[in-house]
C-alpha cells in the first residue's frame, strides 16, 4: 500500500480592514482636535495687532424708512407715520447731521414696484450719499 502524500494548501487568513479604518479615523479626529486647541487662531499666518488703549465705537440706530402701498399708491413712512418726499428729505438731513456715521434704511413692501422703490432710493441717496441701504429678508 502506497502511502499518498497529502498536500496542504495553505490560505492566507482574511485581513478585515474596516477595524482598522475606524482606529485610523478616530486617532485622526484625536489630532486634528488637539492642534486646533493649541494653535492661536491665525489666519494664513497673519497675526492682528493688539490695542492698550481705544475707545469703543458708538454706532447709532439706523434711520428707517418705510415703503408701503396704500390705495395704488406709494406711501413713505418714518417711524410709522406718513411723510412727503420734501419731509422725508429734511429727516434725513436732521439725522445725518445730529449722526455724523448714521445711516438710513430703506424698508420696501413687496408690493410696492421696483421703478417706485428705485425713485426713493434715488432721493434719499441725493441727500445720504452712500450711508443708504436696501433692507431685504434672509429668504
Amino acid at each position: 500500500m502506497g502511502l499518498k502524500a497529502q498536500r496542504r494548501v495553505s490560505q492566507m487568513p482574511p485581513l478585515n480592514l474596516i477595524p482598522l479604518m475606524d482606529i485610523m479615523l478616530v486617532v485622526l479626529t484625536f489630532f486634528i482636535v488637539i492642534s486646533m486647541t493649541f494653535t492661536n487662531q491665525q489666519f494664513f499666518g497673519v497675526t492682528l495687532p493688539s490695542a492698550e488703549t481705544g475707545e469703543e465705537i458708538n454706532v447709532p440706530e439706523p434711520l428707517s424708512v418705510g415703503l408701503k402701498r396704500e390705495n395704488q399708491q406709494r406711501q413713505i413712512l418714518i417711524e410709522g407715520k406718513p411723510v412727503s418726499e420734501t419731509e422725508l428729505i429734511e429727516q434725513i438731513t436732521v439725522y445725518l447731521s445730529a449722526n455724523p456715521k448714521g445711516t438710513i434704511l430703506l424698508k420696501a413692501d413687496r408690493q410696492i414696484s421696483y421703478k417706485q422703490v428705485v425713485q426713493v432710493l434715488k432721493t434719499m441717496e441725493s441727500v445720504g450719499g452712500d450711508r443708504v441701504s436696501l433692507a431685504i429678508s434672509p429668504e
